[in-house]
């Protein structure tokens, strides 16, 4: 059964991606009164970028053409150590959440040096503003594994989630847990209000900023990887809401993991589609918002533990 469902899980974390961001798309077509594009349009936009050329800036150095494959491969560890499923995933081991957060740290970083590399001024404030972001990111996450570990006493990733359930501090953290995992859902994948992914406005730009010089294949790979981020955090919050341990019930398990992560999608429509993107001086506090989140499921976890 185990290896049954980390074969689910790879499969989940390879295709939700391109399903998630045809969800979000579409829920911002249907409110604002237009058909919007297939589901699977991502799929489409994949295929036609790997298959055209991609062109380099005369100083590009080889760190630029390796940094969209090393965000890439990066993201689908990532993807591999986040329990999407709740208490299973394909690679665990203790303190695999450390893994987990350096890995997409190492995206980050690759992404950040990429931009860098070609020498234009927007890319390099584009990386300056994805450092100074991803500064409040870090700490909201480790909070929320922390005191996920400590209210259960499981050391992996995979064990925290699927045990968080049955803990005493479990309704009083929830809440707030998906709120501060919502906020680093938008930060990682680039979405409103944090990153606006369509915007070309240079001067507001984040991630977009740091792909321009990226395209063919290149492209496609940064295009997917941010996509991947965005299912991860929408199964790490599929996890905690998902009543049906998938080792117990395995189908129970699985539908309503990607029922809930479909969900997920569609609440990031809806706010992309009600909202504007915020100020970026604004968008500081908004990150720490998930931090002073995560610190309230660190007093529900001492409370639980006192009592």
């Amino acid at each position: 059964m185990t290896t049954l469902l980390a074969t689910i899980h790879v499969l989940i974390a390879l295709a939700m991606p391109i399903l998630l961001v045809g969800i979000v798309n579409r829920t911002k077509s249907l409110w604002t009164g237009r058909k919007g594009p297939r589901i699977l349009q991502l799929a489409s936009d994949l295929r036609r970028l790997l298959g055209k050329r991609p062109i380099y800036s005369t100083v590009a150095t080889p760190l630029f053409r390796a940094g969209a494959y090393v965000v890439l491969m990066a993201s689908l560890l990532a993807a591999m150590i986040a329990p999407i499923l709740g208490g299973v995933s394909l690679v665990q081991f203790d303190f695999d959440f450390i893994l987990f957060a350096y890995t997409l740290g190492l995206a980050r970083i690759f992404i950040m040096l990429s931009a860098m590399d070609v020498g234009s001024s927007f890319e390099g404030m584009g990386a300056a503003r994805e450092a100074s972001f991803s500064a409040f990111v870090e700490p909201a996450l480790f909070l929320l594994v922390g005191a996920a570990s400590v209210a259960t006493g499981y050391t992996s990733f995979a064990g925290l989630i699927g045990h968080l359930h049955q803990t005493e501090p479990f309704r009083w953290l929830v809440v707030p847990a998906i709120v501060a995992l919502f906020i680093l859902l938008q930060t990682e994948a680039a979405r409103v209000p944090v990153d606006d992914p369509h915007t070309h406005l240079e001067l507001t730009m984040i991630h977009e900023v740091m792909i321009l010089d990226h395209s063919g294949p290149d492209l496609a790979a940064m295009h997917y990887a941010a996509a991947l981020k965005m299912s991860i955090y929408a199964g790490l919050i599929a996890a905690l809401l998902n009543p049906f341990d998938p080792l117990v019930a395995p189908v129970a398990g699985v539908l309503t993991s990607l029922f809930i992560m479909v969900a997920v999608a569609v609440a990031v429509g809806c706010i992309e589609s009600l909202m504007a993107r915020l100020p970026m001086r604004w968008v500081p506090r908004y990150l720490m918002l998930a931090s002073a989140a995560a610190v309230l499921c660190m007093a529900a976890v001492g409370w639980g533990v006192r009592l």
